[in-house]
């Protein structure tokens, strides 16, 4: 009898050693940080992983016209694909997510003209009110922009519910309220259903830079 409750207590004291091993192995430091106007929490290995794609994309971009507005909406995108893999039961940024969320950006050889592995599949569309082509409030453009068409016979189409009936002018003033408008280059991309890459966010923002160089003579 007391040769079992020994070997019952040797049993119990290795149990007790494995698990203790189990969870100092185990055991992450996180990092908390601010990106993107939220706050997240990073395995300490993520985050350095993180930083250092960070860095080579500061670096990428110094002297770069927009850079700034280039990294605000590089962090953006971050910001959402990080809040896309967080969940009730997972608070926490592991080295995995970084890892794809930097798939799915590109690494700054991208921006250098550098061939990418493959091409990026189209992003799922969303609608925003276009500021650019707008002519009001831009909800035409931006309607148009979401299903591919000419604004042109979007606005035809508002115009022909107005005089038919009036009801255009609701219509339009609801969806001036509904619809957010794109600010971001990010938000621009998702309104065309263009991938939000880094490629895509730095070439958007340079087209940007030149046709206000061009309307300003410089």
């Amino acid at each position: 009898m007391h040769g079992i409750i020994f070997i019952l207590y040797i049993c119990n004291t290795k149990l007790t050693c494995i698990n203790r091993y189990l969870i100092i192995n185990t055991m992450k430091m996180t990092v908390n940080i601010n990106l993107g106007g939220y706050a997240f929490n990073l395995d300490d290995d993520a985050y350095e992983r993180l930083r250092q794609y960070m860095k080579r994309l500061e670096k990428e971009f110094s002297g770069e016209p927009g850079a700034a507005e280039i990294m605000t909406d590089i962090e953006g995108r971050i910001s959402e694909l990080f809040r896309m893999r967080l969940n009730s039961y997972k608070q926490v940024i592991t080295m995995k997510d970084v890892e794809e969320v930097m798939a799915i950006l590109g690494s700054p050889e991208d921006i250098s003209g550098e061939p990418a592995a493959g091409a990026p599949p189209r992003s799922q569309r969303r609608i925003y009110r276009d500021p650019d082509r707008r002519v009001f409030g831009g909800v035409c453009a931006g309607i148009s922009a979401y299903l591919d068409w000419d604004p042109l016979i979007m606005r035809i189409i508002f115009a022909v519910m107005i005089f038919a009936g009036g009801i255009g002018v609701g219509l339009y003033l609801v969806l001036w309220i509904v619809l957010p408008e794109a600010k971001t280059t990010a938000q621009k991309l998702e309104m065309r259903g263009d991938p939000v890459t880094i490629g895509n966010i730095t070439d958007s923002v340079r087209q940007e830079f030149n046709t206000v160089k061009e309307k300003m003579n410089l």
